[in-house]
């Protein structure tokens, strides 16, 4: 497989696990950080840091809108629900440096 085609491939995987996450918004951030430890905000920040390193300027919230397909506080306000006490105390066992 040549390099362009290689890239196509993980650019059309990335979208497709973007798209998949959008439509999943049953599935909180919390729980992708416990599980996988990773999450939509993770995929968001590395969109951005491998925007920088090309030299394109990106903001946080520039990433986050490309990822989200929206401003993150209005995701937010329309998806993201309260952490619950479980939900916090895996996340602090499997995150304890955050």
């Amino acid at each position: 497989m040549d390099d362009q085609t290689r890239i196509e491939l993980e650019a059309a995987a990335f979208r497709r696990l973007r798209d998949h996450l959008a439509d999943r918004t049953d599935v909180q951030n919390i729980d992708m950080m416990n599980l996988t430890g990773f999450c939509r905000n993770c995929l968001s920040r590395w969109y951005q840091e491998a925007a920088n390193e090309r030299g394109i300027e990106m903001t946080k919230d520039e990433g986050r809108a490309a990822f989200y397909g929206m401003p993150y506080d209005e995701w937010r306000a329309q998806h993201q629900t309260e952490a619950n006490d479980a939900q916090k105390a895996a996340f602090a066992k499997s995150h304890p440096d955050h």
